[in-house]
């Protein structure tokens, strides 16, 4: 008797991922920003170089316009904060909910289907998809900068400017560290995913959840009890910008980061294991 292969495999589950139109729409709205900003400053009242966008002031702001490099380094800035957190939240919290409530959960858990494995294959897919918004963002928002910014290089508040080398490993680090940092969110998503039924509970749990830790550590009453919050290194990513590069705050944002996540799946997987799966 033939023995039954690996079900779902994760080549499967990015196929039937990739081709759903969520992802379709996300991948659209991360080309639309650098478009939409570069219609704004390019036919915008104030596209004369007024009002703060690429007016040459010595913040990301400022210097958006000073080239491709510089202007996919703004899009990131504008991006992380909201953007691509909703769309990390989307990808891992939508996951298996999604089965759930179109009542195809337990069909993919027939025996000998492996619950862990349909976990791993899920949460694979998802985070891939996620690590391609973010690489799209970056190569969409350089080639848009790039003709409609020229090719400059790379110069920030602190250093510069970089050589085109230099400036791919700086963005690609940037990039990196990004996606990393909202790892926390994409754990949150994802046991909430495991948890219940309703994927927009899922996505919005895990938005509600770091929005709650950001307005934390804007709290100064707080103290150094705000530097144990997974979000508050998020932006520490701008030590990249620098001339030697401040590894304490990425250090300490990644590692806080990637320890929540795993928590948080071996929570989501232990609690998976026990679930009566009844949808």
């Amino acid at each position: 008797m033939k023995q039954l292969g690996h079900p779902l495999p994760i080549r499967v589950e990015f196929r039937r991922q990739l081709t759903r139109k969520r992802t379709l729409v996300a991948f659209l709205l991360i080309v639309a920003l650098p478009l939409i900003v570069v219609a704004a400053v390019k036919f915008g009242p104030s596209s004369d170089g007024g009002g703060g966008f690429g007016d040459g002031d010595l913040d990301l702001v400022g210097l958006a316009t000073a080239g491709g490099w510089n202007f996919a380094l703004t899009m990131v800035f504008f991006a992380s904060g909201f953007l691509l957190l909703i769309l990390i939240a989307m990808f891992c919290g939508d996951t298996v909910a999604s089965e759930a409530s179109w009542s195809t959960l337990r069909y993919l858990l027939i025996s000998p289907v492996p619950r862990r494995r349909l976990l791993f294959s899920k949460l694979t897919v998802a985070l891939i998809l996620s690590a391609i918004s973010i690489l799209i963002l970056i190569v969409v928002s350089y080639l848009i900068g790039l003709i409609a910014f020229g090719s400059g290089a790379l110069s920030t508040p602190t250093a510069g400017p970089f050589t085109e080398t230099e400036a791919f490993l700086r963005i690609f680090a940037i990039g990196t560290y990004v996606f990393l940092s909202l790892l926390f969110a994409a754990g949150i998503a994802f046991l909430m995913s495991v948890i219940t039924d309703i994927p927009l509970a899922a996505v919005g749990t895990a938005v509600v959840v770091v929005i709650v830790s950001n307005i934390l550590g804007a709290i100064e009453a707080l103290g150094a009890l705000r530097e144990w919050l997974p979000t508050n290194f998020a932006n520490a990513w701008i030590g990249f910008l620098n001339e030697d590069i401040e590894w304490t705050d990425i250090n300490r944002g990644i590692s806080y980061s990637v320890i929540s996540f795993l928590i948080l799946i071996t929570i989501a997987v232990l609690n998976f294991d026990r679930k009566d799966i009844t949808s």
